[in-house]
């Protein structure tokens, strides 16, 4: 569902992402883990259209992202570390105006559903999103997800800051995306969030891949451990 070959960016001479390649296949959760600053964001900006590449190619499903961005992010969905959605208007009113906008227009027996769907209580549906917890807007932002219908969901840090209530609820919902097909990828610092919830764990430095690790192995092993090793001897690697 997504596939990136040999993707480069830099800025100011410096690469942020330099020559990564990897896919993400129909009902995977990918968690890209990397330190700050080893060009996670910068991968999901150049995916999403926010910033050009250098070099490279993404493609999202049967579309080449670069030479159609808009068929592209038609297939698409993007939940950020702060999900924005309007103060004044109920978490149902901005199911309804964020589906609106991508030419879905549902009843509001079904935005209430999809709202269920992704974890939101009947009773919160009208109430102002001003009142809204981080990972209540978050449920906002998969039901989003699901009225556009997106096969390909990419998350930046979605776990950051929330309860480990919340995060396990979240995971939760990630998986069962996953599991009725959605492609998800992941950039995150939440190892323990990785463990539970990737089919495969990419570690990321300096915007270069330098190890994944695939169902078991990210079960078997020490996570962290791992993800530390992986970081240390790419840092003592000759360029």
């Amino acid at each position: 569902m997504l596939k990136l070959e040999h993707l480069q960016k830099s800025y100011g001479g410096r690469p942020s992402v330099a020559d990564l390649s990897l896919g993400v296949a129909p009902g995977e959760v990918y968690a890209l883990l990397g330190p700050n600053g080893a060009g996670k964001t910068t991968t999901i900006h150049c995916i999403l259209g926010f910033v050009d590449p250098d070099g490279g190619r993404i493609q999202v499903g049967d579309v080449d992202a670069l030479a159609d961005r808009e068929a592209a992010r038609q297939l698409l969905a993007y939940i950020p570390e702060q999900v924005s959605l309007y103060e004044s208007f109920s978490g149902l009113e901005n199911l309804r105006y964020f589906s609106e906008l991508c030419g879905r227009r549902l009843a509001d027996a079904k935005l209430a559903e999809l709202l269920e769907r992704a974890g939101l209580p009947a009773a919160d549906h009208t109430r102002w999103v001003a009142e809204y917890s981080k990972g209540m807007r978050q449920k906002v932002g998969i039901a989003v997800a699901l009225a556009r219908q997106a096969r390909l969901l990419l998350l930046d840090e979605p776990t950051s800051g929330l309860d480990p209530s919340a995060a396990n609820e979240f995971g939760r919902l990630l998986r069962e995306l996953a599991a009725g097909g959605v492609a998800v990828l992941m950039a995150t610092h939440d190892l323990f969030r990785a463990r539970q919830d990737a089919s495969r764990v990419g570690i990321l430095r300096s915007g270069r891949l330098v190890r994944e690790l695939e169902g078991p192995e990210i079960r078997e092993q020490d996570l962290e451990a791992a993800y530390l090793r992986a970081i240390e001897e790419s840092a003592s690697s000759p360029a």
